[in-house]
This record gives C-alpha cells, sequence and structure tokens, in this order.
C-alpha cells in the first residue's frame, strides 16, 4: 500500500509547488466524480474529506523514517533584455525563458528593487552617480514581511508572509454562537503603480492561506502559490464543521472568502493533509477577478514551460510485515515519483494526463520538456546500502500519453544525483561519492537514451550552467578522499568540454577557500551573475581559510576560519579560463575585525551582483556599491539603512 510522505518522511523539503489556474465548479457528493474540465475528482462535501483523510488521520502515528534527498539548483543562463537601444541590464537568472522567478532584487535598467523582511526599497541606479533612494515602502504594523518581487513595466508586485486576525466566514460558523476569530497565516500579494517612482501607489491585494512556495510570471499572468496544512486532528476531533482555506482579491470584496468543498480536487493516488493554493491574476487586467485552484494534496516539485506545467509526486510504499532484509539492515521503502501534467494557455490551466517512474528526483530541474517528451531523473535505493538496494540513478523519458518511451537505468550504483542539466538532445549528470562523475548522455533517440561519455574528478558540482553547446560550467565543492569516505573542501568552479562527448575534460577549474566556505549560489540559482558576451561570472561567497598552522597540519577535516564575505567578480572565456578580476565586500574594517573565526548574517551581506550597461552593482540589505565594469573603478556607495 502506498502512503503519503507525510506520513513517511520526518524530514521532507518542499522545493517548487505549482501553478495550476483556473477554478470551477464542482459537483457535490460522497463521491464526487472528475471535473470534465480538470479530469480529477473533486471533494465536493465535508463527509467526503474526512473519508479521504481517514488513512492519514489512522496513521499519523505510524511514522516510517526515510532519507531525505538534499536540494540542487540549476537553470538556464539569464537573458539580457533591452530597454532602450544603448541601454542593456542583467535579468534574474531563471530556469525557462520566458516564463520569469520572482527574487528578492530587480532591475529595469534603471532603477534597483530590493526586498527585505521590513520593507521594499526603489532606488534609482542608473547612472551610477546619480544613485538615491527614490522610495521605501514600509509596513510599519509588522504583519507583512516581503520575500520577493517582480517588475512589470509600471507595475511592482510584492509577495511576502502575512498573519491577520480574521472572522472565519459562513456557512461554517455555527448560528447559535458569535463569530470567532483566528489568527491565519496567508501569503499576499500586493501590487503598486509605480509611474511615479517617489510615491508608488498600492492598487490591488491578493491573498490566499497558507505558506509561501514559490510563484511564476508568464508575459503579465502572474500565479502565486501557498501550501496549508489541514488540520486532522480538529477534523476528526471537532464537534464543528471545519471550513476550507481562505483567500481574498481586493478587486472583488474586502472580505475574506472560504473555497468550498465543490472547488477543491485532489490527486487519488497521493492525498495528503494539506491544500495546495494556486492564484492567477492578469496584471494588464486589474478588473478581472482572481482565479483561484485549490488541490488536496502537494506538490513536491514542479517543472513549467511556458505552456505546460508538470507537477511531481514522491509516493512511497511501506514494506509488507513479511519482508525479508539482510541481518541489521532495515527494510527498504519502494519510491515512485508520479508527474500530473497541465495545460496552461491565457491563465487558464487543464489537466491532461499523470504518469509515473521509479525513483524520487531532486528537484525541479530534474525534469524537462523537449519535443513533446518528458525527460526525468531519477535515484532509487540508498547510498548506504550494500545489498541489492543500493542507490542507483536512472533516465526515464515519457511520451504524450506520459507512458514510459524510453529509459536508461543502474547508472553509478552506491551514489546519488548531486545535479542534473537538460541542453536539447543531452542531459549532463552529476552523481557523488568519492569522486565527482560527470555523465554525458545522448537523448537524440528518445527510444533508447545512452551514456556518451564519463569524466571522474575529485568533488562534485551542486550546480550545472550552460556557457555554450559545448561547454558547460559546474559550481561545487572540491574534496578529498580519507579511506572509503570523501570530505569536501573549498568552492569549486570548473570548465567542462563536452566537444568530444565520448571524452568530456575538465578546461579549467578554481577552487576557492578551504573547508567551510559556501555560497547562496549552490542552493539557489538566482544568485548567478553570468554573461558570455560580457565574459562576466559574478556570485556571493563566503570564504573561510586555514590558518598556517592548519596549513600545516593538512588535517582535510579541519574547518577553516573566516577570511572574506562578498563579491567575487571574473572574467571567463575558452581562452584563458577563470581570471578573478575583483573582489568585492560591503564589510567594513570594524566589522571584519570582530567577525572572529566564523560569521554571521550581517546586514552588508552581499547578496546579489547586476549590471547596467558597463556598471556593476553589488547589492547587500546595507548598501549598493557600483563600479565600473572595465576598469573596476569604484564608481559611487549608496548606504540603504536608516
Amino acid at each position: 500500500m502506498k502512503k503519503s510522505w507525510r506520513a513517511l518522511l520526518v524530514a521532507a523539503s518542499f522545493t517548487l509547488a505549482i501553478i495550476p489556474l483556473f477554478g470551477g465548479n464542482g459537483a457535490m457528493g460522497e463521491e464526487a466524480p472528475p471535473h470534465p474540465k480538470e479530469g480529477l475528482p473533486v471533494v465536493g462535501s465535508y463527509t467526503q474529506l474526512k473519508k479521504l483523510l481517514e488513512t492519514q488521520w489512522q496513521n499519523q502515528n505510524t511514522i516510517v523514517y526515510a532519507p531525505v534527498m538534499e536540494s540542487a539548483a540549476v537553470s538556464a543562463a539569464p537573458q539580457a533584455k533591452t530597454r532602450e537601444a544603448s541601454l542593456d541590464y542583467s535579468t534574474t537568472n531563471t530556469q525557462v525563458q520566458g516564463v520569469d522567478e520572482a527574487d528578492i532584487v530587480k532591475t529595469d535598467g534603471s532603477h534597483i528593487y530590493q526586498a527585505t523582511a521590513q520593507e521594499v526599497r526603489i532606488i534609482q541606479a542608473y547612472p551610477a552617480t546619480r544613485m538615491k533612494i527614490s522610495s521605501r515602502i514600509t509596513y510599519d504594523n509588522g504583519l507583512f514581511h516581503p520575500v520577493e518581487l517582480y517588475v512589470d513595466g509600471d507595475q511592482l508586485v510584492v509577495i511576502g508572509q502575512n498573519r491577520e486576525s480574521v472572522n472565519q466566514p459562513a456557512p461554517f460558523v455555527s448560528k447559535r454562537r458569535l463569530p470567532t476569530y483566528h489568527e491565519k497565516q496567508t501569503v499576499k500579494a500586493m501590487i503598486y503603480d509605480i509611474r511615479d517612482k517617489s510615491h508608488p501607489q498600492l492598487t490591488r491585494q491578493v491573498e490566499v492561506e497558507g505558506q509561501y512556495l514559490t510563484s511564476r510570471k508568464i508575459g503579465p499572468n502572474l500565479y502565486v502559490t501557498a501550501n496549508q496544512y489541514v488540520n486532522t486532528y480538529e477534523i476528526f476531533e471537532g464537534k464543528e464543521e471545519f471550513p476550507g482555506p481562505l483567500y481574498r482579491d481586493s478587486a472583488q470584496s474586502d472580505q475574506y472568502q472560504t473555497v468550498p468543498y465543490s472547488d477543491i480536487r485532489y490527486f487519488p493516488e497521493n492525498v495528503q493533509p494539506d491544500y495546495l493554493m494556486v492564484a492567477g491574476v492578469n496584471l494588464d487586467r486589474p478588473q478581472q477577478k482572481m482565479y483561484l485552484h485549490t488541490y488536496l494534496g502537494a506538490g513536491e516539485n514542479v517543472y513549467a514551460s511556458t505552456d505546460r506545467l508538470y507537477v511531481a509526486v514522491t509516493e512511497y510504499e511501506a514494506p509488507s510485515k513479511n519482508a525479508q532484509t539482510a541481518q541489521f539492515m532495515p527494510v527498504p521503502l519502494k519510491s515512485d515519483t508520479t508527474v500530473y501534467r497541465f495545460g496552461m494557455a491565457d491563465g487558464l490551466l487543464t489537466y491532461s494526463g499523470k504518469g509515473t517512474v521509479p525513483g524520487r528526483i531532486l528537484n525541479q530541474f530534474s525534469l524537462d520538456e523537449h519535443d513533446g517528451y518528458l525527460r526525468i531523473a531519477t535515484t532509487t535505493g540508498d547510498m548506504w546500502r550494500t545489498d541489492e538496494n543500493t542507490s542507483k540513478n536512472n533516465l526515464y523519458v515519457l511520451d504524450q500519453k506520459l507512458q514510459t518511451y524510453g529509459k536508461l537505468e543502474g547508472i553509478a550504483p552506491g551514489e546519488r544525483i548531486f545535479s542534473v542539466r537538460f541542453i536539447g538532445n543531452r542531459a549532463y549528470m552529476v552523481t557523488f561519492k568519492k569522486v565527482d562523475p560527470l555523465f554525458v548522455i545522448d537523448l537524440a533517440k528518445p527510444s533508447s537514451p545512452s551514456i556518451l561519455g564519463a569524466l571522474k574528478i575529485p568533488g562534485y558540482s551542486d550546480y550545472l550552467h550552460p556557457y555554450d553547446e559545448n561547454h558547460i560550467i559546474g559550481f561545487g565543492k572540491d574534496a578529498e578522499s580519507d579511506k572509503d569516505m570523501a570530505f569536501y573542501q573549498g568552492m569549486k568552479i570548473a570548465l567542462f568540454d563536452v566537444t568530444d562527448v565520448k571524452h568530456p575534460k575538465e578546461q579549467y577549474k578554481t577552487v576557492i577557500g578551504d573547508r567551510g566556505t559556501d555560497s547562496e549560489l549552490l542552493a539557489n540559482h538566482k544568485a548567478l551573475l553570468f554573461s558570455k558576451e560580457k565574459e562576466l561570472l559574478a556570485f556571493p561567497v563566503t570564504v573561510m581559510e586555514w590558518t598556517a598552522e592548519q596549513k600545516a597540519q593538512n588535517d582535510i577535516h579541519a574547518y577553516g576560519q573566516f577570511a572574506f564575505q562578498g563579491a567575487y567578480v571574473y572574467q571567463l572565456n575558452l581562452k584563458s579560463g577563470f581570471t578573478l578580476q575583483s573582489k568585492i565586500t560591503h564589510l567594513s574594517d570594524e566589522e571584519m575585525k570582530k567577525s572572529g573565526d566564523g560569521w554571521y548574517n550581517s546586514q552588508n551581506n552581499i547578496n546579489r551582483i547586476l549590471t547596467i550597461n558597463d556598471t556593476l552593482y553589488t547589492v547587500s540589505e546595507g548598501k549598493v556599491m557600483a563600479q565600473d565594469l572595465s576598469g573596476k573603478r569604484q564608481l559611487a556607495t549608496l548606504p540603504l539603512t536608516k
């Protein structure tokens, strides 16, 4: 019997869940039929909700421990956008061209927009010598905390977490007593008119109950997703009917509304005590109502193109009571990944099928759509096992009906996937245990994927980034082996040459710092600035270095001491590889003296780097610094704190 990941995993992490849109009316009744437009069944009633969650309620104290996959991020190269004939600027590094992702910092070529936990800043950035703060959007009540933002022409969209006491709307409040107030966590999108940068005007607010998962913007269509836990205790032990989740759209009403059970659908094979809520808003049509879609069951990873959406859910099958395994070895859990496909057009979503493959995926970059086929990379088994259930890595190709059309199984037994990158008719897969095998996989024949070549080198890549059709950049950690284990060291950047696909090679590499060195880039692709045309590569990094005594001891287990936080800026080309151009920090000499062996999350930690024309900007919560890109001459510094 397959059970949900919540009943099987103690510490599962949510990555992207996502972008269904249009909500229609569902059929009422105990056994609600599939919705004609969605193809998924409707919950229909409170009684049916309890039936669907009954297994979860009965199994809540029966927890089976399973290994949790670490996440990594891989993305496509950022696309430069032209604002005027003479002005170009960098954009957020996204997974799919044409599908924008929210970030903490954006630019439109003249201004920088920054979201902090307390406020949003609009900064006049270009030219750098005239930098100033045009305005601050503050939230003095302390109930709304900005998380990310978008810039869409003359509109600014701020997405954040909101906490508010609300009156639970009828009809779920008993007529015999006064309405009760509940403190609700909601995800709110605040839409501003920014034609006057000095006085942004709030024009609309959209809210859905739950915790923020992610968002996307395709053209003028904004999609915001939230995950809301369903309190099974209140449902099964409470005496009153427990209402559905809340939502609100200020364009329609200032009052919170409840999603009726007739509008809540569920994934039949994966019923979970969570609501996945998605709000869709057309930014060009402020009077058009928000479309809302609600699912019982949470998506864990999602791949989204401009017209299709794939929601991936991991399913674990608990072993039977009679299962046998080696002595002292726990019985393994079998895992599958089920993918639900939706078509997207004009802000509407249409369910169009599902498929299942063995294993679990790393993140949304483990999925890719190309020429009508869906490619999926998975890992089965466990690295720590030495029997037939040891980890293996696989690649599956699904056809238009989401049936397995081609497969390549059993790659690198005993290792797991650390990163995957699909580029056209090729896939690049990095696995790791003691060394970093980079596999080049041929997908030109979808029915028969095959390994073209492999390269084994020390360390691993958490993140792969395309340089051109024959070169790929890997970001990760260097590693050294000690007996049967490998210990990561400093941050490693490598340029791989895959011109000869049968014999890929590491053309250039550089290592930053020692054990303990880290960068947000290794977990978040948005932290990278890359331009092949400008020969520019930059990212934030915290550098840890060995002392002279540690170097003499050469203990690969020892962590370095704090040495630097800021941006590393490289020139990168095929002729000379990585050339460090500058190291930029926002930390003062006083902060460096106070840092000690380690470091903390200072407001002067650089977290984003961007360009406008030939000016390079580094951004922290404490300041913005600008320097000439070609001459490395500092142009200006703008303090941001009050």
